[in-house]
């Protein structure tokens, strides 16, 4: 329960609590608290193995590199890509990626504000557009990234694996960059994901109030 209360200091509190009145609180509380619990311990565990991978393989060459790929996820980055979709005429890759974009950002900003979790060790300090997140939990320059790869995957004009690859390689250096443990990035790839998800469905139920050909095909 230490790291319950010391990693995720506003929700440990809420998880440890739970009303022992009874006999069936007694037994099912506790269990319930110690899964997730022990759950939480390996999670966090698997994070302290992946940041001392990190520090062990970082190299000057390869922190350039990396601080340069990361931008790709950065906020400027997808208005840049947004504002080229649309003066490119890519309509239904602009409504997909900017429906999408929406909900997800709106999760990751709530989730950093609510959760609060502190950096890895020995973050690259990084300036510019390319700077640090204000917490940790859960990397919106993935799940962004994340977006891209998915309304790729779905276009005619983008290359999928190539979009992929490159969301691929934000991720990565979200972690070895130290601005994002291993778990705020998969939380941040599923973040993306869902938000991908339920632009399927709005595009789907309210696409033809659109403009006439705005989101294409759907």
């Amino acid at each position: 329960m230490t790291a319950l209360s010391t990693v995720f200091g506003r929700i440990g509190p809420v998880v440890t609590r739970g009303g022992r009145s009874d006999a069936t609180d007694g037994l099912a509380i506790p269990v319930g608290q110690q899964l997730a619990a022990d759950g939480l311990d390996a999670v966090l565990a698997v994070d302290r193995a992946a940041v001392d991978l990190v520090l062990a393989v970082r190299r000057p060459l390869l922190t350039k590199f990396m601080t340069s790929v990361t931008g790709i996820g950065s906020a400027a980055s997808v208005a840049v890509l947004l504002g080229l979709f649309y003066l490119a005429g890519w309509k239904r890759e602009f409504a997909l990626a900017g429906v999408a974009l929406v909900p997800t950002g709106i999760v990751v900003v709530t989730l950093m504000g609510a959760v609060q979790r502190p950096f890895p060790p020995s973050p690259v300090c990084m300036t510019g557009d390319t700077g640090m997140a204000p917490h940790s939990f859960p990397s919106g320059h993935a799940a962004a990234a994340t977006v891209y790869a998915l309304v790729a995957r779905r276009s005619a004009v983008l290359p999928f694996a190539v979009v992929t690859g490159l969301a691929a390689l934000v991720a990565v250096s979200r972690i070895y960059l130290g601005t994002h443990y291993l778990s705020d990035t998969v939380a941040g790839v599923a973040i993306g994901v869902g938000g991908f998800a339920l632009a399927l469905v709005v595009l789907d139920r309210f696409g033809d109030r659109l403009p006439p050909g705005f989101a294409g095909n759907h």
